[in-house]
């Protein structure tokens, strides 16, 4: 983007830049997943589906904001960056502007976490304080999760199995086995998003000391790492399928494997900035996954 055009853009657009829209399918996946478990066992409960889908993207808009703010101060974003525009970095918002947005999003997140743990108790405190302080500590703090390759492992736990065990949780006041397997396919695909981002930044992050496993081990290896993610999400769907433990009618993810397949032939032939688009399609290729997921588990309720 250009210098003249980045003047033309308003505070109010420099704001929904910072919030990554595009990355919000990867909040919401895991909690139609989550309401779709919860509504096949005969316990869904609209009140506390709805605030957990609105506490999952205020975490992910704040992790977003979190993560431009603490980038741009470690030095990880410059000029030479491939990824969309950071607005930090670009001076479109100050970073004293990044900081209070960060504390009114995750106060948001908070204030949605109240009225959960007045209808589901204690653990959800739990899960809530530990996911905001886990978007804050995974670009920021004295050791930054992101920088030191632990980025897979933060995202599966927290977008993965916290996000789709919770949102049953709040709904049911109990775990299920059913909402642990669906938490498996719903991160490693979470974590194939993050894999795009870093197999694109690895010259930029290697420059300013953020080590990735993508910066570790190179681009042939991040290019592997993704199909397993993809592919690997399926694999867990049928495993679980043919062992008995989910409903037949959740194989009917298998209808996103042309959208899959095409996504893994990308991944080995895009670079550089063509890698955005991807990390689009993989967030809506996890977000169609969930679907189908959801009318997997519906049909086999209604049946």
């Amino acid at each position: 983007m250009s210098k003249s055009s980045m003047t033309t853009i308003s505070t109010r657009q420099a704001w929904l830049l910072a919030s990554r829209p595009k990355t919000l399918p990867a909040a919401a996946a895991p909690v139609i997943a989550g309401c779709a478990v919860a509504f096949s066992e005969g316990g869904f409960r609209p009140g506390p589906a709805l605030a957990a889908l609105a506490g999952a993207l205020l975490l992910q808009i704040g992790a977003n904001i979190a993560n431009d703010y603490f980038d741009y101060q470690k030095g990880a974003d410059t000029q030479e960056r491939l990824g969309p525009l950071r607005v930090t970095q670009a001076g479109l918002l100050a970073p004293q502007q990044m900081v209070t947005g960060m504390l009114v999003v995750f106060g948001l997140a908070t204030l949605v976490g109240v009225y959960l743990a007045f209808t589901a108790g204690w653990p959800v405190v739990a899960i809530g304080a530990l996911s905001i302080l886990a978007a804050l500590a995974y670009t920021g703090g004295p050791y930054p999760l992101g920088y030191h390759g632990l980025g897979e492992v933060f995202v599966f736990v927290f977008f993965g199995l916290a996000a789709v065990v919770g949102t049953y949780f709040v709904q049911t006041l109990r775990v299920s086995p059913a909402a642990f397997l669906a938490a498996v396919p719903l991160g490693l695909l979470t974590v194939a998003i993050l894999v795009v981002n870093n197999l694109r930044d690895i010259a930029t992050d290697r420059d300013s000391g953020k080590h990735t496993l993508a910066v570790r081990f190179g681009e042939r290896w991040a290019r592997g790492e993704y199909a397993l993610c993809v592919y690997g999400a399926y694999l867990a769907v049928l495993a679980a399928a043919l062992g008995g433990q989910i409903e037949p009618w959740s194989l009917l993810v298998a209808a996103s494997l042309p959208l899959a397949v095409q996504r893994v032939r990308r991944v080995h032939r895009w670079e550089g900035r063509q890698l955005n688009l991807l990390l689009a399609q993989t967030g809506q290729l996890e977000l169609v996954f969930a679907l189908l997921y959801g009318l997997g588990a519906l049909i086999g309720y209604l049946v």
